[in-house]
Order: C-alpha cells, then sequence, then structure tokens
C-alpha cells in the first residue's frame, strides 16, 4: 500500500509547469437589510488608486502656487505694458523735445496745454510732460516747436514708466498741427482770434 502512495505522489507523467487547481473562493455571504453588516460599505477595490492624504496638501499647495503665479504676471501686464488711457489728446505749444537716455535712446518733451494759456481765472496747472521713442513723431515736434504752431498730440498713458518707452508715462503716439481758431469753442476765444 505504501508503494502505491509513493507513485501517487511522484507521478511522473505529470507537467511539471502545470499550475495546481486551485479551489474556488468561498462566496460571500449576502447580508438581509435587518442585519448591520447589511449597511457597512463594502471595500473599494480601486481604493489603492485614491491619493493618500499626504499628497492633498502637493495639490493644493500647487494649485496655490499657480494662482499667485498668475496673479503676479496678470499684475505685471497691467502696470507695465497695458495703458490705462489710450487715444487722449492734448492741445499745447512745444516747449522743448530733446533726446535723453543712457541705454535707450527717447525723446523727451514737455507741452504748454493751450487751455492753461488761455484761461487767465485759474492758476496753472502745469506743463504737459511726455516721452516718445519714435523718430517721426520727434521730427515733427520739434518742427512745430520751430515753426511756434499749436499742436495737437494723441497719447497713451501708462502706470509706470519704462526705460525702453522714455522717462514718462505718457507716451505721444502721434502729432498734427492745428488751426488756433478751431482749439477753442468761439465765445472763449480771446479777442485777437475773433477778427
Amino acid at each position: 500500500m505504501r508503494d502505491f502512495e509513493d507513485n501517487e505522489k511522484n507521478d511522473f507523467f505529470e507537467d511539471a509547469s502545470e499550475e495546481p487547481v486551485r479551489a474556488p473562493e468561498p462566496k460571500r455571504p449576502e447580508w438581509q437589510p435587518d442585519d448591520p453588516r447589511y449597511w457597512e460599505e463594502p471595500e473599494d477595490e480601486f481604493e489603492h488608486l485614491r491619493p493618500s492624504p499626504g499628497m492633498h496638501w502637493r495639490f493644493w499647495l500647487w494649485v496655490g502656487v499657480g494662482l499667485i503665479s498668475i496673479v503676479i504676471v496678470w499684475v505685471v501686464y497691467s502696470r507695465m505694458f497695458n495703458p490705462y488711457v489710450d487715444d487722449a489728446t492734448q492741445y499745447g505749444y512745444v516747449e522743448s523735445i530733446e533726446k535723453r537716455g543712457e541705454v535707450f535712446k527717447t525723446f523727451e518733451g514737455v507741452v504748454l496745454p493751450y487751455k492753461n494759456l488761455m484761461d487767465t481765472t485759474r492758476s496753472y496747472d502745469g506743463d504737459f510732460v511726455f516721452s516718445t521713442s519714435d523718430p517721426k513723431v520727434a521730427a515733427k515736434l520739434k518742427e512745430m516747436q520751430f515753426a511756434n504752431m499749436p499742436v495737437r498730440i494723441t497719447y497713451r498713458k501708462y502706470h509706470t514708466a519704462m526705460p525702453w518707452r522714455g522717462a514718462s508715462p505718457v507716451i505721444v503716439v502721434k502729432v498734427d498741427s492745428v488751426n488756433e481758431r478751431n482749439i477753442l469753442p468761439p465765445d472763449r476765444q480771446p479777442s485777437y482770434l475773433k477778427k
């Protein structure tokens, strides 16, 4: 009988690479609604894919860093590169225009505002100081200065001055000559222009 059991253990015809047959897993009991175990949450088979509690703070840290970066970029763009006044005009006489700068050469100038010169009831508000980097605009301003003619300048105003734009936050983009009679309304014109 012993030989027979040894032969059963050492079956030489059985393939060694073949896996032994496993017994089926026992069926999970199905609980009834009156049993408290019925209402327990079963184990989630995807639990291992959920981020661990330590991962949440890293996620929110990256979200915070991203939001702060976006805010910084927006503030820098709006303060330095986006004009807050665009397509504005000023009338007056060019007092001076000169080329300045150490690294970035720009044209800096001063216009005496026409309304301040003709208004004798109020104190003088001050000169209109501007910059421009366009040589054509600077040449036209210089020409109007030498001709002693009034000009209408179109400008943009930024929050801050940047070295490549000039020393002033006011940047002139266009210059036109203008007739003195067309600047002020007829009732506000001085007597020498009414003739």
